[in-house]
């Protein structure tokens, strides 16, 4: 295995599934009072996602509550409730590059700008013959860290 060329700086976010937002937001915001800070809807991704934050700054995570726009549609946003742990990464396209060569499986679509406006991608999790490693169970988003968090927690 060759050497790594990128690096996992900390947790991005973590992204939660219901079939009822207003009771994720109700808990999340509600009870615990945490902020949101913002809402993403994408029919192609079947998500309608309202997105708050812990923490501020370069050390700040996000918790995205996730509702399916049609529940009997693929991707099934609430299934599992853990829909997906997200992690900065100081070189997304090299790490695309060296988890391909390594056999990773990724979710169709490639690096795209995802709900919060940073380049993201998917490890699958579970690969297939083609491409036999893979998130082991979890879907996992590689986010492209920013130059400040990157600076933040590279320290």
């Amino acid at each position: 295995m060759t050497e790594r060329p990128f690096n996992v700086l900390g947790i991005q976010q973590i992204a939660i599934g219901g079939l009822d937002k207003g009771a994720l937001t109700g808990l999340w915001t509600g009870l615990l009072g945490v902020e949101k800070v913002g809402d993403y809807v994408a029919e192609s991704e079947n998500v309608d996602e309202d997105i708050l934050r812990l923490g501020s700054g370069s050390h700040a995570v996000e918790i995205d509550l996730m509702q399916p726009i049609d529940p009997d549609k693929s991707p099934k946003v609430h299934s599992p409730a853990l829909n997906h742990v997200g992690l900065w990464i100081d070189d997304l396209a090299a790490a695309v590059a060296w988890l391909t060569e390594q056999g990773m499986r990724f979710t169709p679509g490639g690096i795209r700008k995802g709900a919060s406006g940073y380049d993201v991608c998917f490890l699958h999790p579970k690969g297939n013959d083609e491409s036999p490693r893979s998130g082991e169970g979890v879907l996992i988003e590689l986010v492209q860290a920013p130059s400040a968090v990157i600076d933040a927690l590279s320290s």
